[in-house]
């Protein structure tokens, strides 16, 4: 007696159903790409009880010609691939011919549909296993698919399903994808009668605020790179804007929605230096490449891939994102912060609010940097190569007078001519006082600047740092008289170790440290730019992080927070009381520094209050 056999059809669709409608949000994710590849440039949907009840999908697209509708619902029948060739080249969004087959498999399915340039409309229904007869029905043009009952031949799969809310919640969700991947097609959303959203063809930027609110909006950069046939394009939310859950990451290869983990991998090393550890970014981003390159036939829920290079890939997406992140402060947070809410992509929206040209006149006011106040603070924070930059660039002939009343917060300003000039220049304005030791205050364009002191110092430093060794210059300070320091076993054996091995590791980082004794070391040279960090401290982090890690991978995979340490002790301590054009020199540098919006933890390392805000705040106007 033969014991292997040929499954039914219906038994086999069903399988497969398992597989691509997970659950109503599945069903409507076919659907909808089924619309877009008909090229639909309007799409409504239509839920009942979480899509449980009713699923129903109608578009204007070019519809099913009448031949084809028993073609439609038959597994493994498509229009859009017919060759070999073409699966390895797939450009459309389905290609499998398993959605419509699997979902009539499980449900109360019908289609009704009217091809371009066709007189009529045609009408075709399937109850699980029964297909109806073809028959005419009234239809202006595109398409109109109902799911009815889902899994109602399958009650074991329907009894998997949750409470009306969470798979309305999950078909919210897919069809939201959808959406942000087509701002140039129109979609409106019903559930139970109720219309909850409605979007109309627009632009993406707009797209995307629509969908994830304004807030998201407010805080995006854009990102646009293109090379060797691959582009990148759409927007990230600065690391100020960030998640305790990756609900607003959205990936599109090709116009695909998917999940990735070479993808996220790279994303999320771009937002290394300026995101903490805990937290997630938020993104919407679209890569477009040759489908030649890629291959979207791994799973039928059709949301993983796989690239023919995928290292090339993840070099050039992290690349690509980690220069949008990089803009210096003040690029595109101060300066554009008006537009950001409208357009990030940078389009001028006439109707934005902005102080650019300014209302309150009386708020520019322009610092002198080389006012007669006391230097030696910036002098030795940095190296002397810095300083003397500072002191030669410039930014020292702007006018400005200053009163000695500065140094206990007040101070005199009289308003330069070339305010555009300072506006363009200088996106963080100039001090005006300082708070507790901790906050930096300014005035710019906008209204209020507050600068975390230590946090956006340390970015500084930081930054230079990871400069340095990048070029191997990391500048050595030999100290007048070498800090000896009673050291552990594990201490004296990791510079043993360093010293031995002749790799230079203690070298490069610019600390020279000698072996006294068994339990003595002495620091006898520092980084330049640390010289005033406490070098015993220093020292022994450093010498952890080199035993934990080794030298090798503390140098390479994890010399960012072995930089971020070393810079740490040298940013200026909270309690230490700045003099005006130090405070300036502080703004000057963050302005040119990459990442300086956060500190190397991901913490923001400053805030703008607008004039407006500081107008409700008193009531103005009122």
């Amino acid at each position: 007696m033969a014991l292997i056999h040929l499954l039914p059809d219906q038994l086999i669709s069903q399988i497969a159903a398992g597989e691509v409608v997970e659950r109503p949000a599945s069903a409507l994710k076919e659907l909808l790409e089924n619309s877009l590849d008909a090229g639909s440039t309007d799409i409504s949907v239509s839920l009942v009880q979480g899509g449980v009840k009713q699923l129903r999908v109608a578009d204007n697209g070019n519809g099913i010609a009448q031949e084809d509708l028993a073609m439609a619902l038959t597994r493994h029948a498509t229009s859009k691939i017919a060759s070999l060739d073409d699966l390895e080249a797939v450009a459309s969004l389905g290609f499998r011919g398993e959605a419509l087959a699997s979902i009539a498999s499980v449900s109360r399915t019908q289609i009704s549909s009217r091809a371009i340039d066709t007189k009529h409309a045609w009408r075709i229904a399937s109850n699980g296993s029964e297909i109806s007869p073809i028959e005419p029905t009234a239809l202006d043009a595109g398409t109109i698919i109902e799911v009815d009952d889902l899994y109602f031949n399958t009650p074991a799969r329907r009894k998997f399903l949750k409470t009306e809310g969470t798979e309305f919640g999950h078909c919210e969700a897919a069809f939201n994808r959808v959406v942000l991947s087509r701002p140039d097609v129109a979609f409106m959303l019903q559930h139970n009668g109720r219309a909850l959203s409605r979007y109309a063809v627009s632009e993406p930027t707009k797209r995307f605020g629509e969908v994830l609110g304004a807030d998201f909006a407010a805080e995006t950069i854009a990102v646009d790179e293109s090379a060797a046939g691959l582009r990148i394009w759409g927007v990230v939310a600065k690391p100020t804007f960030n998640r305790n859950k990756s609900d607003t990451q959205y990936v599109y290869v090709n116009g695909r929605f998917v999940r990735d983990k070479l993808i996220s991998h790279a994303i999320r090393q771009a937002y290394q230096d300026v995101l903490h550890h805990d937290r997630h970014p938020a993104f919407v981003l679209f890569l477009e490449l040759d489908p030649n390159l890629v291959d979207v036939n791994v799973h039928p829920a059709k949301t993983e891939v796989r690239f023919r290079d995928g290292q090339a890939i993840h070099r050039f997406i992290f690349h690509s994102l980690h220069k949008a992140l990089a803009s210096p402060t003040g690029v595109s947070n101060a300066s554009t912060a008006n537009q950001a809410a409208y357009n990030p992509f940078g389009d001028q929206n006439a109707n934005s609010p902005s102080y650019s040209a300014s209302p309150y006149p009386q708020y520019q006011a322009q610092i002198n940097l080389s006012a007669n106040e006391p230097n030696s603070f910036y002098q030795t924070l940095f190296s002397s190569n810095n300083a003397q930059n500072y002191s030669n660039s410039s930014l020292n002939p702007i006018p400005l007078q200053i009163n000695r009343d500065a140094l206990t917060g007040g101070a005199v300003f009289t308003n330069s001519a070339n305010e555009n000039h300072a506006q363009n220049d200088f996106p963080l304005g100039f001090a005006v006082a300082q708070i507790h030791g901790v906050y930096v205050l300014a005035q710019n364009a906008e209204g209020l600047v507050v600068v975390d002191m230590h946090a956006a110092h340390e970015r500084i430093m930081y930054e230079q740092l990871k400069n340095a060794l990048d070029n191997k210059i990391v500048a050595m300070q030999p100290l007048l008289l070498p800090v000896s320091f009673n050291a552990d076993r594990l201490e004296v054996a990791t510079v043993q170790e360093a010293l031995a091995s002749n790799d230079g590791s203690l070298q490069q980082l610019g600390f020279d440290i000698a072996i006294l004794s068994p339990t003595t070391l002495a620091v006898r040279a520092v980084p330049t730019m640390l010289q005033d960090a406490d070098a015993v401290t220093l020292a022994r982090d450093v010498l952890r992080d080199l035993r934990e890690y080794g030298a090798s991978r503390a140098l390479t995979e994890r010399r960012n927070e072995l930089l971020g340490t070393m810079a740490c002790h040298a940013a200026v301590r909270a309690n230490r009381s700045l003099t005006i054009p130090e405070m300036n020199a502080l703004l000057r540098d963050m302005e040119a520094t990459e990442r300086s919006g956060q500190c190397n933890h991901g913490r923001p390392t400053w805030f703008q209050v607008s004039m407006s805000d500081l107008d409700k705040m008193f009531m103005r106007g009122k």
